[in-house]
């Protein structure tokens, strides 16, 4: 089957290069069209001459084999509207439109539509498409690397949390920009069982403003057949509207704390009602109580930030992001 894929081919990053590789999967021989200096003059600013695009593109094509071939168009179409040799065309997101007004053409000249595959954004660091203009400004390079720290803002200002965000991206990402902001949830004081989660995602999107990411952290109960459970969540959301969500493990409070909380008190108020303790989200956490010191709060805020982080440390495993 005979494939076809075009495009400006500015700055030749490594989402060009998925759009290549998955049409030398499909295909077995690959037609690409690259625009001209005029036509691509006409829609982007900043792009280099035609020589040096073409070159870097060919460099990669060669590691490929040699069932290619290369043709400059000056329209959309590239002449993908009228060929009969071609069966399918490799798209993104962003080319998709155009090749549906191809295949719209062909059905009106009596061809055969083309069947569109379609691959899906390759993303940054910052969880935003990989593209020249980004490259060019300095973002990021070729491979989607950030040229910057990568910046959270955390929907608290309780310090815990934000040590807990701070610690898990630093470990990830190295370099990180990490804040605490003022926000709004409209939870309960003590939330319970699946408001926990909403109350995260709240102070995840109102948290993200001009960041990459919003992170929000909420400790709420659940109760089940054995008892009452404490569970943490995390939700964070990146510029695209993406959440990834994780929690924390589950333990559970002894049978007078749960007995309260039922009763309409919060986990703080039965602590200190019961052991004379006060749960305080800036020390050291009812964890730290219940275990002597084995763990605290901020390393069970970790669990959670990390098992929200899973599909964004391994993004090319989880399509959906």
């Amino acid at each position: 089957m005979k494939v076809g894929l075009g495009g400006t081919f500015n700055i030749f990053h490594r989402g060009h290069r998925a759009l290549l590789d998955k049409a030398f999967e499909t295909g077995d021989q690959v037609v690409i069209g690259i625009t001209s200096d005029e036509f691509a003059g006409q829609r982007k600013t900043g792009v280099l001459p035609l020589n040096e695009r073409r070159e870097r593109l060919e460099a990669y094509l060669r590691t490929k084999g040699d069932n290619w071939e290369v043709s400059v168009i000056d329209d959309v179409a590239g002449r993908m509207d009228q060929r009969t040799d071609i069966s399918a065309l490799v798209v993104s997101p962003e080319t998709r439109r155009s090749a549906e007004g191809i295949n719209r053409e062909r059905i009106a000249r009596g061809l055969v539509p083309l069947q569109l595959i379609e691959v899906p954004h390759v993303l940054a660091d910052d969880f935003l498409p990989i593209s020249a203009h980004r490259i060019v400004r300095g973002d990021i390079d070729v491979e989607g690397r950030l040229l910057r720290p990568l910046r959270a803002n955390v929907g608290s200002l309780n310090r815990i949390k934000v040590d807990a965000v701070t610690n898990v991206l630093t470990r990830l990402y190295g370099e990180v920009k990490i804040a605490g902001v003022d926000v709004e949830t409209g939870v309960a004081e003590q939330p319970m069982g699946e408001e926990t989660r909403r109350g995260a995602m709240v102070r995840a999107s109102q948290a993200i403003r001009d960041a990459d990411l919003g992170v929000g952290l909420e400790a709420g109960v659940f109760d089940t057949d054995d008892g009452l459970y404490d569970v943490q969540y995390c939700a964070v959301i990146d510029q695209r509207g993406r959440y990834t969500i994780g929690h924390g493990m589950g333990f559970r409070y002894p049978p007078a704390v749960a007995e309260l909380v039922r009763e309409g008190r919060t986990v703080g108020r039965s602590f200190q009602e019961l052991y004379g303790w006060e749960r305080d989200g800036k020390k050291e956490g009812a964890i730290s109580f219940l275990t002597k010191g084995a763990l605290d709060r901020t390393a069970l805020a970790e669990q959670a930030v990390m098992a929200a982080m899973v599909p964004r440390v391994r993004k090319e495993l989880y399509t959906d992001l």
